[in-house]
């Protein structure tokens, strides 16, 4: 090892040797001459320069914003950076890094020549390598190579040895930089990439992480105690480093520009005389920042989501690497007044702290966007991380019980059948699906009506909707089949997260009777997103969290743009929200409702057009409620995310009920009155148009 350090320092003393001998030539020859001669190696070194180099793609951060585009939700970042122009950044910045790093920048041409005679003197002098030459366009060439995403570990260490191969490799990218691109142009990407310590990267960044300020408001004092940091970053900070050599610095720098004449020394006296004003300032990054704690799930879910999108890498590697480094502006569909409204509502169904949840989803027909997701948990990284609102990781989702006779419903109109379609149905229904155990009458499921008077007799599907009654949908689903069923509910968007749904699914969907009761797991997101398919009247939208990407041109990536497709017509889908009027205390076009389960949704918004249903599993264990207007859907499901056999209790569905309603109402204030379209009278009472009786 002693053998290569001094062979790395006899070809630096050889290097600056050389260098030398060119200096002299430059003292003998005329300045023009001497350039004509290097212009087209120059030039043609220029082509052969990395690609970052010529383009600088340096990390930047990430931010999301809210879906006013300014409302910051937090940022994504691994290097703290972000750059600005030249012209947004104070001259006395300019100045100061100019004084501090490289007085002659203006001067040379990529390499100072008499730095470089200086260092080869004191170097030979002392025997050793004490004095460098480095320019500020080779420290930035420095920067960018130690930098580059696209070199190795070892390639981006060699970028930075101290060796006479690597100074001279600087020497020639900087001369050839120099050739091609303006001072102006160096100086601004060498303050965009410079580290300045306290993990601030370029000069925004650390203008925001020391004095919480836009560079170009900075001042004399605190633009010469920034650059005096860049030799020592870390070391010299004021933030966990060391004050008293933060002022040694500032001193130096403000010294230096004095004698470049930038300043005058009465300037830089005053400016040393200043005391140390900083204002510590730590961008928020990742979810657990978020500058509010109610949006750090709606932030995990446009994580999530932004993880699942191939314009952003091949891998998920790369998707995440670019989220961290990419600089992209990310608007959001978060609705901040949206978000408050449902967050507030679901703290009246259960507080902070409880075991058991109440995760809302509010999702705009004809989007998809994602408008709130709120739950009665603080956002962190501890247990609390799972998806509550979206599902994913370890949540699977919970069983939202009747709600999921709306698929039962779609199938069979979509198959033929009109909302008039009637059947006297039974307080228990013995259905044709193999059963054994409880629930079984002679091998086969039997389920029962949960309140036989009110429920049982004949039934259509508007009343039968209205009344969520159990023993008419079992029938109806017979009449079309299961997996007719099944296959409506994935068509607009519910997911079979638990292995074992999507193996029934799968291998045994026409056999699954008890489908329609939502004995399959299910998310608020899903379900909301799934019921805003009806009142789109037909197209499904892909669940979206972004409303607009840019990249740090200002370029607008199409991941962005919502993705929808018709997969009901609209009759089908108009025919069901006709049905869905009636659980909620509305009435149809037709004047069929006669009874709901949740009757004050209506009242709650004031007597809008409103859409809906509640559902409730096996013994209470969740409960259940989605309404819909044109405009927007939202569901919410009471359970215990972490115990499926802790049963919230049917008590708990009109505190859910009012949770969504409320939310509905605050969403929708001032928003104009939107009417349903009422469905054709072939689909409502059969291809002859006949009413049956009422």
């Amino acid at each position: 090892m002693r053998v290569r350090s001094l062979l790395s320092k006899f070809l630096t003393l050889v290097l600056c040797g050389v260098l030398a001998g060119l200096a002299v030539a430059a003292a003998v020859f005329p300045a023009n001459a001497v350039f004509a001669l290097t212009a087209k190696s120059a030039s043609d070194a220029f082509l052969d320069l990395p690609s970052d180099l010529k383009t600088p793609p340096p990390a930047q951060r990430s931010y999301l914003y809210a879906n006013d585009g300014k409302t910051l939700i937090t940022s994504f970042y691994d290097v703290n950076r972000e750059d600005v122009p030249l012209d947004d950044v104070a001259p006395a910045m300019q100045q100061a890094i100019v004084a501090a790093e490289d007085a002659r920048f203006f001067e040379h041409g990529g390499v100072d020549l008499r730095s470089v005679i200086r260092a080869f003197v004191a170097n030979g002098t002392g025997g050793k390598v004490e004095q460098g030459a480095s320019t500020l366009t080779m420290q930035y060439v420095r920067n960018v190579l130690k930098t580059d995403p696209g070199l190795t570990p070892q390639q981006r260490e060699e970028a930075t040895a101290d060796t006479a191969g690597r100074k001279l490799q600087e020497m020639r990218y900087a001369v050839a930089l120099e050739q091609e691109l303006s001072k102006q142009e160096i100086l601004s990407r060498y303050l965009n990439i410079a580290y300045f310590g306290a993990g601030a990267y370029g000069i925004a960044a650390a203008s925001e992480r020391y004095f919480d300020k836009e560079p170009a408001k900075l001042t004399l004092a605190e633009s010469a105690l920034l650059a005096g940091l860049v030799q020592s970053p870390d070391g010299d900070s004021p933030i966990g480093g060391d004050k008293e050599r933060a002022l040694s610095r500032r001193a130096y720098v403000l010294d230096s520009m004095a004698r470049t004449g930038k300043i005058t020394p009465a300037q830089a006296a005053k400016a040393k005389a200043e005391p140390l004003r900083l204002k510590p300032t730590e961008l928020p990054s990742g979810c657990t920042a978020s500058s509010n704690n109610s949006w750090g799930f709606f932030c995990d879910y446009v994580k999530q989501w932004w993880m699942a999108q191939p314009e952003f890498g091949a891998t998920p590697q790369e998707r995440e690497r670019n989220l961290l480094q990419g600089g992209y502006s990310v608007v959001t569909s978060l609705d901040p007044d949206i978000q408050k409204s449902a967050q507030s509502n679901v703290l009246e169904v259960y507080g902070y702290g409880n075991d058991r949840a109440a995760p809302m989803a509010v999702v705009q027909p004809g989007t998809g966007r994602v408008l709130a997701m709120a739950v009665n948990r603080h956002y962190s990284l501890d247990d609390t991380t799972n998806q509550l609102v979206a599902g994913g990781g370890a949540i699977d989702g919970y069983q939202a019980g009747s709600t999921f006779k709306l698929f039962t419903m779609l199938a069979a109109l979509e198959s033929g059948r009109s909302l008039d379609t009637g059947f006297d149905a039974p307080a228990r229904f013995v259905s044709q699906y193999p059963a054994s155990g409880e629930g079984s009458c002679d091998g086969k499921w039997c389920p029962s009506n949960a309140n036989p008077s009110w429920m049982d007799g004949h039934r259509t599907m508007w009343t039968g909707f209205g009344r969520s009654v159990n023993t008419y949908f079992v029938w109806l689903e017979q009449q079309v089949g299961a997996d007719k069923v099944v296959e409506m509910a994935q068509r607009l968007g519910i997911t079979f997260r638990a292995d074992s749904d999507a193996n029934f699914a799968k291998e045994n969907a026409a056999g699954w009777g008890s489908f329609t009761l939502g004995v399959a797991a299910t998310t608020p997101l899903d379900l909301a997103n799934a019921y805003a398919t009806v009142a789109a009247e037909g197209v499904h939208c892909q669940p979206t969290p972004v409303l607009s990407i840019t990249d740090p041109s200002g370029k607008k990536v199409a991941a962005g743009d919502p993705k929808c497709e018709r997969v009901l017509s609209e009759d089908v889908a108009r025919a069901a929200t006709d049905a869905a009027r009636c659980p909620v205390g509305d009435q149809s076009a037709y004047g069929r409702c006669d009874g709901g389960t949740a009757e004050q949704v209506s009242q709650i918004l004031g007597g809008r057009p409103v859409a809906g249903k509640t559902g409730t599993s096996e013994d209470a264990s969740t409960e259940s409620f989605v309404g819909f207007t044109p405009q927007l859907a939202v569901a919410s499901i009471a359970a215990n995310p972490d115990d499926p056999r802790d049963h919230v209790g049917s008590a708990i569905q009109r505190d859910v009920i009012v949770a969504v309603a409320r939310t509905m109402a605050s969403a929708l204030s001032g928003q104009p009155r939107e009417d349903f379209s009422p469905p054709g009278t072939g689909i409502a009472f059969g291809p002859d148009g006949r009413r049956g009786p009422e």
